[in-house]
């Protein structure tokens, strides 16, 4: 059977949403999250419904992309499809060539689990690498040490205040109430929660939104950060040991998180709550008129601004 490119719809949200549980486990390569669309769901429904997309062979969905920004195809293959010849070659064609409508023409990049195959084709076809992220895993099997700081999980009501501290933790952020609502009327914040930690002084100083992929399966923080006003307090450490703990409550073995390698501080926070460095990724980019690397990445994903 032929390899089908596809928009699901909101009609179909569920599915990918599904499929990416599935494809989930501990060990697994740096990749796509059901936590990544929850995230991107904030800009609705229908705009989250635009930018997935599907690649299927006789109706089972084999690859999932993320079209994270006008110029990044975040991209996730099933375990068992990830050195699938045929899979790789039309994933190549459709999204390296504009005709296919998944990316534009011009400097693009395209994030792939390390080791698929399509990574060794991107690279026959001249594209390059980009700047290093550094994954990071905590095991949650073992018991997470209290944070020190009073944490909250913000709900409709403190949706004013989660979106305060987001604004405050990354320059140029443009969360709102109204977008922390619609984040949360999607489908995978069913199973997600939205901390937010207090100094003594009761000053909302640092938030998270942790995403469960599913009980016995690695949960995402997508994203953290620090109010610019609190920082070098330990406060990304804490909210991120409260991360931790929160996903362990929902029944998640581990909590991954990614951030350039660039952003020492965050890996050092990241460290210090726990976390253990993994081997760096890196997108794949195509060059344009001599213009240099540099990932289209979405807003959450700039540095977390932990200093």
């Amino acid at each position: 059977m032929a390899i089908v490119l596809g928009k699901p719809g909101v009609d179909g949200l569920s599915k990918a949403v599904g499929v990416l549980r599935e494809w989930q486990y501990d060990g697994a390569p740096m990749q796509l999250h059901p936590g990544d669309l929850g995230w991107f769901w904030r800009l609705g429904a229908e705009a989250t419904a635009a930018a997935v997309r599907t690649w299927s062979r006789d109706g089972l969905i084999l690859a999932v992309g993320l079209l994270d920004g006008p110029g990044l195809l975040r991209l996730t293959i099933a375990p068992d499809a990830q050195r699938d010849e045929e899979l790789a070659r039309q994933l190549v064609v459709d999204v390296t060539g504009p005709e296919g409508g998944v990316l534009p023409e011009g400097k693009v990049n395209i994030e792939a689990p390390m080791g698929a195959l399509v990574q060794d084709l991107l690279f026959e076809d001249g594209w390059n690498t980009d700047e290093p992220w550094t994954p990071l895993r905590r095991d949650l099997t073992e018991p997470v040490k209290d944070p020190g700081v009073r944490i909250e999980v913000a709900g409709p009501e403190q949706a004013h205040v989660f979106a305060a501290v987001h604004r405050a933790a990354f320059d140029g952020s443009r969360f709102t109430d109204e977008r922390w609502h619609a984040m949360a009327a999607g489908l995978p914040y069913a199973d997600a929660r939205c901390l937010v930690a207090y100094d003594d002084q009761g000053n909302a100083v640092a938030a998270v939104t942790v995403w469960s992929a599913g009980p016995g399966r690695p949960g995402l923080l997508e994203p953290m950060g620090v109010h610019r006003e609190h920082r070098r307090q330990g406060h990304g450490e804490a909210i991120t040991v409260a991360a931790a703990a929160a996903l362990q409550e929902l029944g998640s073995s581990s909590a991954i998180v990614c951030t350039p390698s660039s952003n020492v501080g965050a890996v050092a926070t990241y460290r210090s709550a726990g976390f253990q460095q993994r081997p760096e990724v890196r997108d794949r980019y195509r060059d344009v008129q001599g213009l240099s690397g540099g990932s289209g990445r979405r807003e959450s994903a700039a540095p977390h601004q932990l200093r």
